[in-house]
């Protein structure tokens, strides 16, 4: 007989101090669905993300353009204004997570961590820095502490812990964050698929690009001759500050547009030195 298939990996492991009652059904490690007093459904907690693996360092930046891209909307599918979002921010501990821990432990309490843990520190040999104490056993007691200090303070966080990091299991945490941010935009009534405000950036940026030209080709138009950020936009019937902009990017990129700076902004001179 052919041998029995090898066992499935363990599965990711989850514990948190949030009481089970307020982790919606179904969907246990999803920080977005914590229901508490303040919370309600309306992202007023931000989601703080606090990988303990150097090679998770790009994990934060990930799961913030999934989560506030996803879920930051203006309109529910009913058209209704109910501005929804998640703000998320984090970085990899314990160096880089310093720069606001303090606040999360002592400051305002408007979040919730989610620290994630690998198991396995390396691959090979750790590295001894003290007697009987490598980097990774230091890592886990910063992990530990941290998790600590916060819990001590009555601020609330999860732990998602992994045996090791390889494909299936960064594939399986990604996996997790992109079904929990479809399943809760529909449990808030929004539409996790599209990106009005992406695209109204877009549209505002070619905007930009062609205010750009019309400022460029005027003072070619005018070679040699100084006008200020008034003139320009006068005469090419724009805003005076998109057309100030424009004329400080192309007195600043431009080798033939030079700025006389003046006393204040409204009296800054440029001129295009093209012959």
């Amino acid at each position: 007989p052919p041998p029995p298939p090898p066992p499935p990996p363990p599965p990711l492991f989850f514990y948190t101090h949030t009481p089970p009652s307020e982790i919606l059904s179904g969907l246990v490690g999803s920080e977005m669905c914590i229901r508490d007093s303040t919370g309600d459904g309306k992202g007023s907690k931000a989601m703080v993300i606090l990988p303990y693996k150097d090679k998770l360092n790009l994990l934060s930046k990930y799961l913030q353009q999934l989560v506030m891209e996803s879920l930051g909307k203006e309109l529910d599918r009913e058209g209704n204004q109910v501005h929804q979002g998640i703000t998320v921010y984090g970085n990899k501990g314990s160096t880089d997570q310093h720069a606001y821990v303090q606040q999360l432990r002592d400051g305002i309490n408007n979040f919730f961590v989610t620290f994630i843990e690998i198991r396995e520190t390396r691959n090979g040999k750790s590295i001894e820095v003290d007697p009987g104490f490598s980097t990774g056993d230091y890592l886990e007691g910063f992990l530990r502490g941290t998790r600590s200090a916060l819990a001590d303070a009555d601020r609330k966080s999860m732990t998602i812990s992994i045996p090791t990091l390889n494909a299936f299991y960064l594939g399986g945490l990604i996996a997790l964050y992109e079904r929990s941010v479809s399943y809760y935009a529909g449990l808030i009534n929004i539409n996790a698929y599209h990106q009005p405000g992406v695209e109204a950036g877009k549209k505002a940026a070619t905007q930009f690009l062609t205010i750009l030209s019309k400022v460029e080709d005027h003072l070619t138009e005018n070679s040699g001759k100084y006008l200020t950020t008034s003139e320009v936009a006068n005469n090419i019937n724009e805003e005076e500050e998109v057309t100030f902009h424009a004329l400080h990017h192309l007195s600043s990129n431009r080798k033939e547009v030079s700025v006389n700076i003046g006393e204040s902004p409204q009296l800054d001179q440029f001129v295009s030195h093209i012959n």
